[in-house]
């Protein structure tokens, strides 16, 4: 089965993100799963002196999720698609959040770390090479740092298997197409039967050096359909709080690789503008 992959996927994002929000609203728990999965990373007292990774944040649901779990904590969110920033940041946030317009495999070379935890929502599935990405993480964290993914990840079980294509066909789809974003819906349904069960995707964690993985499903009818993955990088050296954003970054909310900005408007999520010079 074809899937999007890179720049087709990150282009069918931006022409699907004016729609995504009210589309994910329509799914019962939506917002709910990710908040419960967030605060699966049990961040102490709040997320205080703490730096967290958001990948593949689209239009910042996930940074929401992320900022209810842990409010005093500082965020970085990054996401592929300048279309999906775009939304997030027309969004209020505060000034310890930022946006970055990244693919998950360039944010090693960009950033310079470490983080005491990344959250990643709905990604793995997109991305050419999980191994990969995967070790980025790993080498992103803090030793001992903690691992959040919240992913589409079928059970194995033959019923979440055609539950999930069955609500694809029936709902999902349709509802894209009526935004004229058919190919991304299908990608995403297709995504899902080529990605990983659960079981082999926590193999795969174990596989690339992460410890204390455990799996969770979550509640309501996507159960079996959707996991949350919590694992740790190794084990904890160095438990002293970072306070800000890590050296080169502290200046800019939302600056993207090398300073540039996403189509020439630098990101200010504490303005919540896009507009040039703002």
């Amino acid at each position: 089965m074809t899937l999007l992959r890179d720049h087709d996927l990150a282009r069918a994002f931006d022409h699907a993100a004016r729609t995504y929000d009210l589309l994910t609203a329509l799914n019962p728990g939506y917002r709910s799963d990710l908040y419960r999965s967030a605060r699966r990373l049990r961040l102490p007292d709040d997320g205080a002196g703490l730096h967290v990774l958001d990948l593949g944040c689209g239009t910042g649901t996930s940074t929401r999720a992320l900022l209810r779990a842990a409010p005093r904590a500082w965020i970085t969110a990054v996401d592929a698609s300048a279309g999906m920033l775009r939304r997030a940041l027309d969004k209020p946030w505060p000034a310890r959040v930022r946006f970055l317009h990244l693919t998950a495999e360039e944010v090693a070379a960009a950033e310079s770390g470490p983080y005491d935890a990344v959250f990643a929502a709905y990604l793995f599935r997109n991305v050419a090479d999980p191994d990969r990405v995967l070790t980025t993480v790993r080498s992103l964290l803090r030793p001992g740092g903690r691992l959040a993914v919240h992913e589409y990840s079928l059970s194995g079980s033959a019923v979440h298997r055609a539950l999930w294509t069955a609500v694809c066909q029936g709902v999902i789809i349709p509802a894209g197409t009526l935004g004229g974003d058919r190919a991304l819906y299908q990608h995403l349904w297709r995504s899902v039967l080529a990605f990983d069960t659960a079981p082999v995707f926590a193999d795969r964690l174990v596989g690339r050096g992460f410890s204390d993985v455990r799996t969770v499903p979550v509640a309501g009818w996507q159960t079996g359909m959707v996991h949350t993955f919590l694992a740790r990088s190794g084990a904890a050296t160095d438990g002293s709080p970072r306070h800000g954003f890590p050296a080169g970054g502290a200046a800019f909310h939302g600056s993207a690789v090398n300073g540039s900005a996403v189509d020439g408007f630098p990101f200010s999520p504490s303005h919540g503008s896009t507009e040039p010079g703002r």
